[in-house]
Formats: structure tokens, sequence, C-alpha cells
């Protein structure tokens, strides 16, 4: 009965029925109360949604399996504190983490929330050191920015690692094998001496039973003889203990799903491949099998393929790869196990009284030759294998790394190397839009994350910063689409609510904005974006105090987070806190050094500093890294200005004025200059173009009372420009 109710809660996790999991569970829990069986109702309480119910099974657990488990609750409750005790006791300080790989990145990511950089780089490391395919892992290094090169980490060193584990498992199972042949062999021969053909065929006849529950197995009076009796357990699955303490795996919890991995591996040997000449060896081989202890070994032999289809679900369903499971379909019966069990009954019973006992020697020497070599290129595809998937995680790494380090041209070299598949794909199309974004290349970012979300509608990643892309476009009409279609693929995703607020920013209904913004902080507080753009509707609401609130939240979330650094920056130049503004705008640069933005306004607090030559250098800075950013261009007029420098500073406003030819301030500043220089025609011109390009209500009034002013002497003008 417990082996029974074990399969059918997998196979209902498997099937995505959470709550009939949760249900069956805790029938197993009442009647069998073991720790392996709490855990397995623990991981259908999390795919379920229920964090908390997990947690209360788990308290005081100590099995390794349950604390991993226990922290994952505590993770999902943000009891970040509860969940590293859990992970690391600190009474225990020898204990091992548990889970292994996947136990040391959820600590890394427990020190990462937590504020501690250099420990969750450590534990991310060494998540990778156990498991070089932790994608999630290295993925957590390039967000921190101390991630090492791809080349390194997915070399060919990790390639001759994990060949020899897979050699050293295959040698495992090639020995078990060629002994457990051995064994068979003797059973075979002595059973042959013990047990006429007749005899067995009228035990069989005698001596069937329907399986209750599997109506497709029939005991028999063998099965009776040669295994421990009445155990519906040994027709379709291990013990029970086998079952549930290695086959009970957390689900993903994580935000990037591939931090789950099931590296669980079956003990079944590998079925040879036959034909129509080694018939009679298959035949011995399974009569050998059927007098041995019968398990679930036999019928798992059908389903060596089902990783392979169940690959995707994987991610979110906990399979027991020791369990028989995956024999189940829909309807729960896999006919090819059941015919090929009435095969064996057949042979047995037809079929035993032909077999020759030199043909069997014979076929077996022909066998052991066939199997190493069938090994050898199994091995060859294997190393094949392993060397393509680095070499396409190395490409991806390299462009991630670079991507999160800002070096954004190189990444976008590096994701072209990418194979045309792999490019068309929405991670990485998204990845490239973003790299445009970063480059204030609003129009190739845009192009990029269409395609991502023409490819791939229902991913939402990367779709805040596509709506954030078509804000700065102006596309109100796309935004409001993209908006709806987000709410529609799912209410509870952050990046549809930013989409939300962004259409309401464009729109400057800043309050309906802040409110979308932060629904979208409710549903995953863990977003910085979300508290980052938060904090711009505060400061566009001239609420500076929130406005620091949100931005400092976004930096405790990732510290990186250079846009909440820029952010505070703006609010102190704006409070005319010019030191912290200059401290804010650096740290944000640190992070970021190839913005041209952020060295515009990093000069823009060293000028109001009072430090000019550095501001201009910085401009300069600026300038050359972004040819087609007006900003620092006209900033730097603006200190030549006041510096007295007009002649270099209307030079500077020519140059402007080739890229941004309808820009009202740039006429206004040339208006001042001219005057200044006591050119009043064209004063009045440029003044007067200023006006006709319909320039913000704020500068409107200025300009007409400058330009009213153009003949009176120059002390009696007030400089408001």
């Amino acid at each position: 009965m417990e082996t029974l109710m074990v399969d059918r809660v997998h196979a209902s996790l498997r099937l995505f029925m959470n709550r009939n999991a949760v249900f069956l569970c805790e029938r197993l829990c009442a009647q069998f109360p073991a720790e392996t069986n709490v855990q397995l109702l623990a991981t259908c309480y999390l795919h379920n949604n229920q964090p908390y119910a997990a947690y209360h099974i788990l308290k005081g657990k100590k099995l390794p399996e349950s604390r991993y488990l226990f922290a994952i609750s505590c993770f999902r409750m943000n009891l970040l504190r509860e969940a590293e005790e859990t992970l690391c006791p600190v009474n225990e300080p020898n204990v091992e983490v548990p889970s292994g790989a996947t136990g040391h990145y959820l600590l890394g990511l427990i020190y990462r929330y937590t504020g501690r950089v250099a420990p969750a780089a450590e534990q991310f490391t060494q998540a990778l050191t156990l498991d070089p395919l932790l994608w999630a892992a290295y993925e957590e290094l390039c967000i921190l920015g101390v991630a090492e090169d791809a080349n390194e980490c997915f070399s060919e060193a990790t390639a001759l690692r994990l060949q020899q584990e897979h050699t050293s498992t295959s040698n495992l199972e090639k020995s078990n094998f060629v002994n457990e042949n051995r064994v068979l062999s003797s059973n075979v021969s002595a059973s042959l001496v013990d047990i006429s053909p007749k005899q067995i065929k009228q035990l069989h006849a005698n001596n069937t039973a329907e399986v209750p529950g599997y109506p497709h197995l029939r005991a028999t009076a063998l099965h009776v003889q040669n295994s421990v009796p009445s155990n519906v357990g040994q027709f379709d699955s291990p013990s029970p203990t086998v079952t549930q303490t290695s086959g009970i795996v957390p689900p993903p919890l994580f935000r990037n799903v591939h931090a789950y991995q099931n590296t669980i591996i079956g003990d079944a040997p590998a079925k040879p491949k036959m034909n129509a000449v080694n018939q009679p060896l298959r035949r011995k081989y399974l009569d050998e099998a059927r007098l041995k202890k019968v398990t679930g070994r036999l019928f798992n032999q059908s389903s060596e393929s089902i990783p392979r289809r169940s690959a995707r679900l994987s991610r979110d369903t906990p399979i027991n790869s020791n369990s028989n499971i995956s024999q189940f379909g829909g309807n729960g019966t896999d006919h090819s196990s059941g015919s090929r069990y009435e095969a064996v009954d057949e042979m047995w019973t037809d079929n035993i009284a032909a077999t020759s006992s030199s043909v069997s020697i014979a076929e077996g020497r022909c066998f052991e030759q066939d199997k190493p070599e069938r090994i050898l290129s199994q091995d060859s595809k294997l190393v094949t294998g392993i060397r393509e998937l680095l070499g396409l995680l190395r490409t991806l790494g390299e462009g991630y790394r670079l991507s999160c380090l800002f070096k954004c041209q190189e990444a976008l070299e590096v994701y072209r190397k990418l194979p045309e598949p792999q490019f068309n794909t929405g991670w990485v199309l998204c990845q490239v839009g973003k790299a445009y974004f970063e480059l204030v290349d609003y129009l190739e970012a845009n192009h990029f994350f269409e395609l991502a979300h023409r490819l791939s509608p229902c991913t939402l990643e990367g779709m805040d910063i596509y709506s954030t892309v078509l804000y700065h476009l102006n596309e109100e009409m796309r935004i409001s689409y993209l908006a709806q279609e987000l709410i529609s693929v799912d209410r509870l995703s952050p990046q549809a609510w930013c989409a939300v607020g962004n259409c309401f920013a464009l729109r400057k209904d800043h309050e309906t904005a802040l409110k979308n913004f932060q629904r979208a902080v409710q549903i995953d507080p863990r977003v910085a974006y979300a508290h980052t753009l938060c904090g711009h509707e505060y400061s566009a609401l001239e609420d500076y105090e929130n406005s620091v609130k949100f931005y400092r939240c976004a930096l405790q979330v990732d510290e990186r987070h250079y846009n909440a650094w820029y952010g505070l920056g703006v609010v102190y130049l704006r409070q005319e806190k010019f030191e912290f503004a200059e401290h804010h705008f650096r740290r944000a640069f640190q992070i970021n050094p190839r913005s041209s933005v952020l060295m515009c306004y990093l000069g823009m607090a060293l000028h109001a500093l009072k430090r000019n030559e550095d501001a201009l250098e910085m401009m300069d800075k600026a300038i050359f890294s972004d040819k087609k950013n007006p900003l620092p261009k006209y900033q730097k007029a603006l200190i030549l200005v006041g510096l007295k420098k007009y002649p270099e500073a209307l030079d500077e406003l020519e140059r402007l004025r080739e890229i941004a030819p309808r820009e009202s301030s740039m006429y206004a500043l040339m208006g001042k200059i001219y005057k200044q220089l006591n050119i009043l025609d064209k004063a009045v011109f440029c003044f007067g173009t200023a006006l006709d390009l319909k320039p913000p209500a704020a500068d409107l009034a200025i300009i007409k009372a400058a330009m009213e002013k153009v003949h009176l002497p120059d002390d009696l003008i007030e400089d408001d420009l």
C-alpha cells in the first residue's frame, strides 16, 4: 500500500495534479509517518504553492533532504535568517550543506539578498564546482559582477571531468552487469535441474493472480517462491525506503528554473539491443531475471526513454528515477510493460525445453563482445555531446557576463557567434535587446525585443525593459497593447505590472503609474527594477523622501543596480545636495563605466561643485562615448558659458544642432550667448526659433522674458536660462 501511494503521488505531481498529490500524500503520512514520506508531502505543498504548510511539517527535522526543503519553504516566505540557520547551523559548523550544488546555490541567494556579496559569490562558485552545468549559479555570479571568463568556467578541463564522471558510472554499471550475468547463469542451471518445464507450466497455470490495481500484471507462483511474499511494490518499484530517500527532489523554486536539476541515476542495467539471432539469449536473460528476486527493474527498462520525453516536465516535477512511476501514462497503464511480462511467461512455459546450453554459451560470448563496442559508441557520443553543450554554454555565458559588466558591444559580438537556432530564441533575443537598451540605441532594442515577443509571446523575462524602450520611443499605443498582452499571460507577474505602469507614466499620470509599479513590488519584492520605477515616479511627483526609500530598497535587492544609484543622484542634485549627488553618480559610473548618461550627470554634479575642469573632462568622455547623445554637448556648452568661453560654447551648440535640430533649449541658450556677444539680431532669431518649437510650459515664460529684454543692458537681466 505504501509503495503504491508513493507512486501515485509522484504520478500526480508529474501530471500537475498538485491538489490530488497533496490529498494522497496526507493519507500516506497518516498511515506511514516516516520522515521520507513527510519530505514527499512537503514537496507536494511546495508544488501547490503552500510553503507555510511545508514549513510547519518540516520544522525540527534533521535529515539533509528535510533541511533543504525546510530552507526552501523559509526562502519562499522570506524568512532568510531561518533558512540560513537551517542550511548552516551555528552550533554545528562542520555539517555539510544539504542537497549538494543546489543547496549551495540557495545559500548563495540568501547571502545575496542579505547584502553579503563575497559569501554569496563563494557559495555560487562552490555550486558550480559541484555541478559545472548549473547555469543559474554562473548567472548569479555574472549579476554580482564577479564571474570568471566563461571559457575558463566551461573549459576543456570541465568537459574532461564530466567525461570521467560518466566513465566511472558506466564502469560501475558494466561491472554490476557482468557480475549479475555470472550469478544468473549459475541460478538458471540449478533451477533447471530442480524444476522441469512441465512443472513450471503447471505452477504458472495454477498460481496466477491479478495484482490489485495493476490488471496488466499477474503474480505467479515463481514470483512468490523467489521474492518477498505478496508485496505490490515488488512488481512496480523498489522498496519504499529507496524510493522515498533518493527520489524526493525539491521543485524549482528560484527565479531561474535551471537551478533545479535531477541528478539521480537509476540502478537498472542498460537493456541490450536484441535481434533475431540472439533471441535465445534474450529468453535466457529474462528467464534468469524471473528466477531472481523480481523487482521493478524489469519494467524500468521500458521507461528508459521517459527522461528524454519528460525533460521539460522534470523542471517542475520531482520524478524518482529509482521508482517505476514513469511507466504510467495518462490512464495509469503501460501496455508495453504488460506485454513484455506476458512474453516472459510464454517463453517460460513453451520454449524452455528448446534452450540449448551450448547455444546460450556461444551467444553469451557474442553478447559480451558486442556490449563493449556499444558502450564505446555511446561513450563517444556522450563525449561529443558534452563538448557541444559546454561550447554552447561558453558562448552564452561569455555574452551574459559581458552584458552584466555593461560591455554591451562586446556582448553583442559574442551573441552573433551563436548558431541560428540558438540565436532565434526568446532568451537570446531579449539579451540582445537589453544590450542595445544599455547602449541607448532604442530603435535596435525595440527591433530585437519585438522579435523576441513575436517568437515567444508568453516569455515575461525582459518585458519590463521592453516597455521602458517603448516609453522612451513615445510608442503609447504599442506599450498599451504590450501591457494588455502581458496581463493576459500572467496577472501575477511583476513584468506585466511594470509595463502597465510605464503606459501610464508615458501619459504623465504618475499617481496611477506608481500604483501599478507598487503592485509589481508586492508580487515580487526581489525585482530591483520595480523598486526603481517606483522611485522614479515619486521623484516625478517631487516626493523625494519616498523616492529615496524605494531607490534604497532596490539597492538592497541588487547592489549593482546602477539605475537606483543614478536615481538617488538625481534626487540629491535637485535638492542641491551636490556632494551627495556626486557620490551617487560616481557609484553608478563605477558599475557602468560606459554610460554616456552617467558621465554627463556626474559632470553636472562636478560643475555644481565648481570643479569645472573635471566637469569638462567628464563631458568630453561622454561625448566621445556616444556621439549621438545630445545631452553632454548641451551641458558642455552650459559649462563653457559659465566660464564665459562663448565662441567655444557656440561651436558645441552648432555641433549639437546637427543631431538635435528641434531642441528648443538649445536655441534659447544660443540666443543668450548672442546677447552676451551683442549680436542682437541673431539673439532675437534664436529666441523666436525656440518659441516656435513649442518648449515646455516651464521654459516658455522664461524664453519670452529673455526675448523681450534683448535690448536691455546685461546688468538689468536676471540669469534664468
